[in-house]
């Protein structure tokens, strides 16, 4: 069989996760995509996959070449479209991640602008709150709140977000003002999970980092229930600053301990291929550094 056709072929079955996914996708027979993995595993002289009754998962092999298989296939649909004259418009399916309220306030602004630029790309956004691995779970692009370890994944930082504790003006007047972080013993604290998990919040009181134990009153696993929270007037909160930006805006929320706040935690917009990129991936990485680099909120 065509070299590429095997290759599409186990890109999707890995993708889809099994032989009858990929089959729908690809609008074949479940026999003919077995036969195909079957053929590439024997041309290649490795398993590719692990295959019970339930499941089929993929070898470190197998998901080393399914990455390189990805690249290729892109590689070739670039040199197809250059060829046919149509190599400056992006083209294909994109598939993004982000933390959910980024991705809600400064993803999908991205997102949009980059659909109206692109008309033949589609996206599908994954915003959840947990590390999405971008090899594994076929991702295109991620944008990333913390420091990046070590990887083979290509990287641009696109700004810097804060950790902020903040209160309502009518919970400060009525509590009385929060000026070095052991006033918070003596306030209800409002703990949102997704950033604060534990109980010890850091600052930085000079050149010293110092932790805080403090006892939440109320924990929240969502940073809108948080805010809300805190908007009513019920105590005090430690979020992201892009997730405050507005209340604090708008004078809902007001800011406190600014001079203790640790260091900022970098953005980073993060893909594999590197110059290799197919063009919807760079299309995408060059709109979305424009756009959250020159954003005028605060991240």
């Amino acid at each position: 069989m065509d070299r590429i056709y095997l290759m599409s072929t186990f890109v999707a079955v890995v993708d889809c996760q099994g032989f009858a996914g990929a089959a729908r996708k690809l609008n074949l027979s479940a026999p003919a995509v077995t036969r195909a993995i079957a053929e590439l595993e024997e041309r290649l002289g490795v398993q590719l996959l692990t295959r019970t009754t339930r499941v089929v998962r993929v070898t470190d092999a197998g998901a080393v070449y399914a990455d390189d298989c990805r690249r290729i296939l892109a590689e070739v649909e670039e040199a197809d479209a250059a060829a046919s004259g149509t190599h400056a418009n992006a083209r294909g399916h994109l598939t993004v991640t982000a933390p959910v309220l980024f991705g809600r306030m400064r993803v999908a602004p991205v997102v949009t602008a980059y659909l109206r630029a692109f008309p033949e790309v589609t996206v599908s956004c994954w915003f959840v709150d947990r590390v999405v691995n971008v090899v594994d779970e076929g991702v295109d692009v991620a944008v990333r709140i913390g420091h990046l370890p070590d990887s083979s994944l290509h990287a641009y930082e696109v700004g810097q977000v804060h950790q902020l504790v903040c209160a309502s003006p009518k919970y400060l007047a009525a509590r009385g003002p929060i000026e070095c972080p052991g006033d918070l013993s003596g306030h209800t604290v409002i703990s949102a999970s997704a950033v604060t998990p534990s109980v010890e919040w850091m600052f930085i009181d000079g050149d010293e980092a110092k932790t805080v134990t403090v006892t939440p009153r109320v924990t929240t696993s969502t940073n809108d229930a948080a805010i809300a929270m805190a908007v009513e007037g019920f105590g005090v909160t430690r979020l992201m600053s892009y997730q405050v930006a507005p209340y604090i805006a708008d004078g809902a929320l007001q800011v406190v301990l600014e001079p203790y706040e640790p260091p900022p935690t970098p953005v980073h917009v993060v893909y594999r291929e590197g110059r290799r990129a197919s063009r919807k991936v760079r299309a995408f990485v060059d709109l979305a550094r424009e756009m959250l680099a020159t954003d005028q909120a605060p991240l």
